[in-house]
């Protein structure tokens, strides 16, 4: 199965709730008027597209009927995909762009981090690259035998200390070992905790720092794991973490367990951080950068 494929295999559910709740809608007015507006706006709200994002895309609408004198309401479909499509830009790769480039990947605990970070690994080493992971997730209990396990399935090394280890030390030894085994990219896990922002920031700012002296002028990526079943809850993570250190991309994870994926529109909107990942099931080749084009065509065609 292709990229596009799995993609559309994977927002099966969204599509199935969200384009038939709203061709539904469509089909039961026979003109535009303010009713049809304020009930699709409710509608795209109810598709975990959030207030902000459905009022946005509604006033746009609006604009577009308005100037083009559209009358059916039919036509509104094709409106309603420019809009989305027009919203969720350009994509944007991972900046693989020096040897090595770093790779931090955070967010909360059942997320999905460990795996997604094993999937990514995996894809990464296929294209050619060598790929070094460190364990730097050092406060949960079992975290780092369980990423231990994804690397060893997808054929890369790790670098771990001891659980409750310092994590910048894991990430200073990771990019010392990279540079004499020549790796093309590090990809740290970092612990999945935001009770205190403060802590969580600290420890990222430390992590960046070390960054930079080992790997000076490398690429870095900050990339923020969230889970698209958890809906709107996703976006006010990303908000928080958002605060806490400077997130260059997200990877949503599970999306082929929801009907939420409207989501991708929301955090494209809301946070204007591009997603650059996705993972659409369990197996280990899951994964693949997110195309804004190939989403909305998964939902509309």
């Amino acid at each position: 199965m292709g990229f596009f494929e799995k993609l559309k295999a994977g927002l099966k559910k969204t599509k199935d709730s969200m384009m038939s709740r709203i061709e539904g809608l469509l089909n039961s007015f026979t003109k535009i008027d303010e009713d049809l507006f304020e009930e699709l706006e409710e509608t795209l709200i109810m598709c975990d597209i959030g207030v902000t994002t459905s009022m946005k895309i509604c006033g746009e609408l609006r604009e577009r009927v308005k100037s083009q004198g559209v009358k059916d309401p039919a036509l509104i479909m094709d409106m309603l995909k420019e809009v989305i499509a027009e919203m969720l830009g350009e994509d944007t790769p991972l900046d693989m762009s020096t040897a090595p480039s770093v790779i931090l990947v955070i967010g909360v605990n059942g997320v999905g981090k460990t795996t997604t970070i094993g999937k990514l690994a995996y894809q990464l080493k296929n294209e050619g690259k060598k790929v070094l992971v460190a364990a730097a997730d050092t406060f949960r209990a079992a975290a780092i035998d369980q990423l231990e396990v994804w690397t060893e399935r997808a054929g890369v090394d790790i670098i771990k200390h001891n659980e409750g280890s310092d994590p910048a030390a894991v990430v200073f030894d990771a990019l010392t070992a990279a540079k004499a085994r020549n790796t093309d990219v590090v990809i740290c896990d970092t612990a999945g905790r935001l009770h205190n922002k403060k802590n969580l920031m600290d420890e990222l700012r430390k992590i960046s720092r070390i960054v930079h002296q080992q790997a000076e002028g490398c690429a870095l990526e900050v990339l923020l794991a969230l889970d698209a079943t958890t809906g709107q809850n996703a976006v006010n993570q990303a908000k928080q973490f958002n605060e806490a250190a400077d997130i260059t991309g997200i990877i949503l994870t599970k999306l082929d367990g929801t009907a939420k994926g409207g989501i991708i529109i929301s955090i494209a909107d809301d946070l204007k951080v591009p997603v650059k990942l996705v993972t659409v099931g369990e197996k280990i080749d899951d994964i693949q950068p997110f195309s804004a084009k190939d989403f909305v065509s998964a939902l509309f065609e």
